[in-house]
Formats: C-alpha cells, sequence, structure tokens
C-alpha cells in the first residue's frame, strides 16, 4: 500500500480580522503535525493586517488582494499552494493541537479518501453552545445530508489538492454558500472520511459574519442546487433528492420573497425551475 503524503498547505482568507487572525495562527503554529506552509489571503483589509502579519509571523505566506470575497480568496490561496493537501481554516476559527495530526492518522487507515473532515466545538458571543441534531457531522457517502444546509465545516476539512483539478474550486458568483455548493459537488462523486472529535473551534456572534450579512441564505443554496443539476453528472436517487429540495427551498423562499415585493426574482426562479426539471415548483 503507498503511504499516504501528508504535505499540507494551510489557506486562512481574511477580511479585517486582525483581531481574530493571531488566535487562527497560533493554532497552526502548534500543532503536533507541521504544516508546510501557510497561506494568508488579505482580502482588501482595511484594518492594518498585512502590516501587522508581515511584522508579527513573517514565516507566513501573504497575499494581498483588492476585497472580492471568501471563494475569490480561498481559490487565489489553494491556486499558489504547493503541498499534497489543503487544509482550509477560517479567520474567526482555531484548531486543537491534534487537529491535522488525526486527521492524518485517519487518512493512512483510509487512503482512498480525498476529503476528511472532523467534528467542532461551537462558541457565540464566548459562551459553548450545542448544536442542534440537523448540524451533526457524518462520514460515508453523506450527499443527501448535505443538501439541507452546509454538511461540513470549511476549518474542518483537509482536502487533497487534486480534487480541485478535478471538480473546480469555489463559486466566486456565489457570496455566501460557496462551501455548501463545493461540498454538493464533491460529495455527488465520493464519500467523505469523518474524524468524530471536536477538534475545531468555532467562535461566531460577531458583526461580520455572513450569516448576518446575508440573511435570506437560502436563495444562495437555491443558485447552488440549480447549478448543480444543469452541470454535476448525479445518479437518479441523487437526482430526486436534489430537486425534492429545491422545490421545498423555492417554496419557502419564494413565499416571503413575494411578500417583499420581490416578485420578479421569483418569477425567474420559477422559469429557470420549470427549463430544468420539466414542471413548475410550488409557488406560482
Amino acid at each position: 500500500m503507498t503511504a499516504v503524503k501528508t504535505d499540507v498547505s494551510v489557506i486562512i482568507p481574511t477580511h479585517n480580522r486582525r483581531h481574530t487572525l493571531a488566535t487562527t495562527l497560533e493554532s497552526v503554529a502548534s500543532q503536533s503535525h507541521a504544516a508546510a506552509e501557510v497561506i494568508v489571503i488579505d482580502d482588501g483589509s482595511s484594518d492594518g493586517t498585512a502590516t501587522w502579519l508581515r511584522k508579527a509571523w513573517p514565516s507566513v505566506t501573504l497575499i494581498e488582494q483588492a476585497n472580492s470575497g471568501v471563494s475569490a480568496a480561498r481559490n487565489r490561496g489553494i491556486e499558489s499552494a504547493t503541498s499534497t493537501w489543503i487544509a482550509l481554516l477560517d479567520s474567526d476559527d482555531a484548531w486543537a493541537p491534534a487537529k491535522l495530526a488525526r486527521q492524518f492518522e485517519a487518512l493512512a487507515a483510509e487512503p482512498m479518501h480525498r476529503l476528511c473532515h472532523c467534528d467542532e466545538l461551537w462558541f457565540r458571543c464566548g459562551v459553548r453552545v450545542n448544536p442542534k441534531v440537523r448540524h451533526r457531522k457524518s462520514g460515508g457517502h453523506i450527499f443527501e445530508a448535505c443538501l439541507p444546509l452546509c454538511a461540513i465545516s470549511p476549518s474542518a476539512a483537509l482536502i487533497r489538492a487534486d480534487v480541485f483539478d478535478d471538480i473546480g474550486h469555489f463559486d466566486e458568483s456565489l457570496p455566501a454558500c460557496e462551501d455548501y455548493d463545493f461540498w454538493l459537488r464533491f460529495c455527488a462523486r465520493e464519500p467523505v472520511l469523518f474524524v468524530d472529535e471536536a477538534l475545531v473551534i468555532k467562535t461566531g456572534g460577531h458583526s461580520d459574519q455572513l450569516s448576518r450579512r446575508y440573511p435570506a441564505m437560502d436563495r444562495y443554496r437555491i443558485q447552488a442546487l440549480m447549478t448543480l443539476l444543469e452541470h454535476t453528472p448525479l445518479g437518479d436517487t441523487q437526482r430526486a433528492a436534489a430537486v425534492a429540495t429545491l422545490r421545498e427551498k423555492i417554496a419557502v423562499y419564494g413565499a416571503g420573497a413575494r411578500k417583499r415585493g420581490r416578485g420578479d426574482e421569483i418569477d425567474a426562479l420559477q422559469s429557470r425551475f420549470e427549463a430544468l426539471i420539466g414542471d413548475s415548483p410550488p409557488c406560482s
């Protein structure tokens, strides 16, 4: 059996999070399995992130770009990485010291996998919170579990670099739910490996979170599902499940959008759905 290569590039997109980035980087530096390189993509920060980073973390590779969104920043880092594996990490999250080591141990036992994720601890405004049952993580063929909402945390994901050659990068047209879109594309094709340990510390409650900037997240999930059905080969069961989820999301989102006077948007969604599926979604 060929040994799994364990060189890894850590990709950290950031925008105006100098106040959290130190903790994030310290958690990477504390890994028992050292990263080959750490790449921070400063997505147009105005808080002095780049100047601070050059002085405080000279070993980190810094990429600066005009503000283009998290997908563009992640993609820029992935394209610049030189390792066999890519580990994603958001700039307000942190890793337990054994995070990478435990994932590579799991991959050594099951080397056919190209994506490994793990469980996480959640903190909101500094207080530990328990995720709901619908947020429970799992492994294997989890395509259907990915349909309702994002089933893999970016900060938990360790991805073999050749995956991006095969299925593409993060969709830069999506201002949110870009990870939902990517996991669907991957999980439609391959199983994932899951380490059932909380090795990521996720923080929430701050004002710059995407869920606050884009409260109606299902509109981006709808866009991702439409694109999936148009461009990704799916089995019959997968396609039926994706269509059912899309119907449900259009119905719920469409009812709210019409009440807010956005009927033209829903009419366009309905037309696209009908052309794609061959009938009308339940919100006409």
